[in-house]
């Protein structure tokens, strides 16, 4: 089955604006909406609570069991700060929401943050964590980074997000389908079996041309043997000489 819309990824630190954005979105483009945290409490995904790192634990494999039958259908926005775990085939764009670390630390004290947790967040987006586990988990062409800092900077990125959509279903009149991106993986891992094939063959023929060689190395040597055992034969066998005679 093909999706006739895309299913969009909002992520980025705490703090960043992600659910904002989100809901934005959702108005403009009439989408699921889909908070992971909401929904991992509603569904009962969610594994224990970390007291050190003040969070919840989410069942991944159960959360994506229930979010791959979603978004085979298209037309979601996913929000989370966590952005690895979602099929390649099945997202279309990856938006990473950036913020000042100034403007960070006071968003996450309002919400009550302890001074630990709001030290990590701030220190994961100076790393740019999220923004590396983005470009390593999908291609680097439907990940995009927007800042978040004001609500001009959220209307300007919903209006860009929007304009992208509208450029997807052109590019894309049939819908896409994550099959055939799986059929396009079968493809390669065939093509990487193949290759790997003609290298065995090569090396069988390498090994073959080497004992080929081994073979005619005795016997030419073989060969000469015989012809220094003749050439000696040859010298026994001669007439001795004249001065021999006397």
């Amino acid at each position: 089955m093909n999706r006739d819309s895309p299913n969009i990824l909002v992520t980025g630190t705490p703090g960043c604006g992600k659910s904002s954005h989100s809901k934005k979105l959702k108005e403009l483009l009439s989408y699921e909406l889909y908070s992971i945290s909401e929904i991992a409490k509603e569904k009962g995904f969610i594994e224990k609570y970390d007291e050190v790192l003040d969070t919840s634990v989410v069942d991944e494999d159960k959360l994506l069991d229930f979010m791959e039958v979603e978004l085979v259908k298209g037309g979601n926005i996913i929000d989370w700060h966590v952005c690895d775990i979602f099929p390649e085939r099945l997202i279309d764009l990856v938006v990473v929401l950036t913020t000042d670390n100034s403007i960070l630390y006071d968003r996450l004290k309002a919400r009550g943050y302890k001074k630990n947790k709001i030290d990590e967040n701030i220190d994961a987006e100076i790393m740019q964590v999220i923004l590396q586990e983005a470009k390593e988990s999908y291609e680097e062409g439907i990940v995009v980074v927007l800042e978040s800092n004001t609500e001009e900077d959220m209307e300007s990125n919903v209006g860009r997000i929007g304009e992208w959509v509208e450029n997807w279903k052109k590019d894309h009149p049939e819908g896409v389908s994550g099959e055939k991106v799986e059929k396009e993986v079968e493809s390669e891992d065939e093509g990487e079996e193949g290759e790997e094939e003609e290298e065995e063959e090569e090396e069988e023929e390498e090994e073959d041309d080497e004992e080929d060689y081994d073979e005619d190395e005795e016997q030419e040597s073989e060969e000469d043997e015989e012809e220094e055992v003749e050439e000696s034969d040859e010298e026994d066998s001669a007439p001795p000489s004249k001065k021999q005679k006397k």
